[in-house]
């Protein structure tokens, strides 16, 4: 998959403080992007959209608590 058109975001609540942080990329046909912020040119992640949304809702609900 050709992320060179992927648009990178980080949690709003992630400070500038070079804390462990992942961006997500949503933009992408079919795939949800994932990489580490402090390393952009390494490793990517892909999701599956509706995998990713499971994630996300089970992380709000405090399933990995």
């Amino acid at each position: 998959m050709d992320l060179s058109v992927a648009v990178w975001r980080k949690s709003s609540l992630s400070g500038d403080n070079g804390a462990q942080c992942v961006e997500v990329a949503v933009n992408l046909p079919g795939a949800v992007a994932v990489r580490d912020s402090k390393n952009p040119q390494g490793p990517k992640l892909l999701f599956a959209p509706a995998k990713w949304r499971s994630f996300v809702e089970g992380v709000k609900s405090g399933e990995f608590d």
